[in-house]
């Protein structure tokens, strides 16, 4: 793979020239106070913009925050993030109340060399999305006459042919972060030669969601470990009763045809905390997998099974984790995926923590990050890559 970074632009000077960076600072939100709730993916593009400033550049970022159906819409500004990237670059971020409008044409004509503008949210405008690509590239020209060269950072949307991930690096001289040029880095170690045993543990709540890359994971992993939501619909094709657990009907068969085609790799739980509702005050208790009452829904993998999945991971060299084992953000059902983050941490392993939930997971559960190999910020974009996909944002720049 061939791909100008940002050293090489560093390298080429410049100061005093506009740099357009397209950064992910999708992060989660309040409902009620609009507060930035974990601000992971702010600091994740740091070392690139910080270089930037550093090196005398007009930065101005761009981004998208949630699904916005093409128009503004004030849950989705971006206000809040740009005062939080201005606390943590130590200067202020100049906010431009649109996206490619009068007020984002003056303030990026407004810029001193070294400063930040954060646009408003990409998604505001339908020409981001679009499939329509004569649609696609009237919005890609107007937000590439904003720079003089461009750096896409924004890993967990590289999975996605958008305006400013696709087309805006066609009209610009291009490199990648160093975000996501890191991100490319450690999944190709995975995609690669991994150091072995290669254990994966997956969980979230879909079966079809994480389908295909378990099909693509399955001949080069040693073992792979399947917890969440997904693992009733498994649990299922094994013959077993699941009670209201989350199930997949349609996919029981293709769970059954992956057990039998999997030589064993495949673990699954020998035990879960199965609660009367989707509740923190629910009652619950921890039953065997053959056990689960018929009124109750599994909102965790258990005790028993945690230890299970630990063991499995200390005799691991590479480890990658992507999904929660169950509904950590309510403490009675957070400590499978707790359990299994720590064993993921005490194994001597090069580990990956696949964006997303999981990444939510281990800074809501307090974990420390630095006792991961590497957590990733895309998890639909991790996955697309381990699935051995070509990821449009990525192409772009090799071209």
């Amino acid at each position: 793979m061939s791909i100008r970074t940002l050293d090489d632009l560093l390298a080429e000077g410049v100061s005093g020239r506009r740099v357009l960076v397209r950064a992910d600072l999708n992060v989660p939100l309040d409902k009620q106070t609009g507060d930035i709730t974990d601000d992971g993916r702010i600091r994740a593009v740091l070392p690139t913009l910080g270089a930037l400033v550093e090196a005398g550049a007009k930065v101005v970022v761009c981004s998208h925050l949630g699904r916005p159906k093409g128009t503004p819409d004030p849950q989705f500004s971006l206000r809040p993030v740009a005062g939080r990237l201005g606390e943590l670059l130590g200067a202020p971020v100049h906010f431009a109340e649109d996206t490619v409008g009068d007020s984002a044409r003056s303030t990026v004509a407004g810029l001193a060399d070294g400063q930040v503008a954060l646009l408003e949210n990409l998604r505001f405008n339908a020409g981001e999305t679009s499939k329509d690509e004569a649609e696609r590239g009237a919005f890609a020209d107007q937000l590439a006459a904003f720079g003089d060269a461009y750096v896409d950072d924004a890993f967990g949307a590289v999975h996605r042919k958008h305006a400013s991930v696709y087309d805006v690096p066609a009209r610009l001289p291009h490199v990648a972060g160093r975000l996501v040029l890191r991100e490319v880095e450690v999944l190709s170690k995975l995609t690669g030669s991994p150091e072995r045993p290669y254990v994966v543990v997956l969980g979230g709540s879909k079966v079809s969601d994480k389908l295909a890359v378990i099909e693509a994971l399955l001949p080069t992993v040693d073992r792979l470990l399947i917890g969440g939501g997904m693992c009733f619909t498994f649990l299922k094709a094994q013959g077993l009763e699941v009670g209201t657990s989350l199930l997949e009907k349609d996919m029981v068969e293709t769970c059954r045809n992956l057990l039998e085609r999997s030589d064993g790799k495949i673990m699954l739980p020998v035990d879960v905390v199965a609660a009367d509702a989707f509740a923190p005050d629910a009652a619950h208790d921890t039953v065997r997998v053959d056990g689960i009452p018929s009124h109750r829904l599994g909102l965790d993998i258990g005790p028993e099974t945690v230890a299970g999945f630990a063991a499995a991971l200390s005799q691991a060299k590479t480890i990658f984790w992507n999904g929660p084992m169950g509904v950590f953000e309510m403490a009675p059902f957070a400590a499978g995926t707790r359990g299994v983050a720590e064993a993921i941490t005490k194994a001597d392993a090069f580990s990956v923590v696949g964006g997303g939930d999981s990444a939510a997971a281990v800074r809501a559960l307090g974990l420390d990050e630095s006792s991961f190999g590497h957590i990733s910020t895309g998890g639909g974009a991790s996955l697309e890559y381990l699935e051995g996909k070509s990821l449009p944002g990525i192409a772009a720049l090799e071209n």
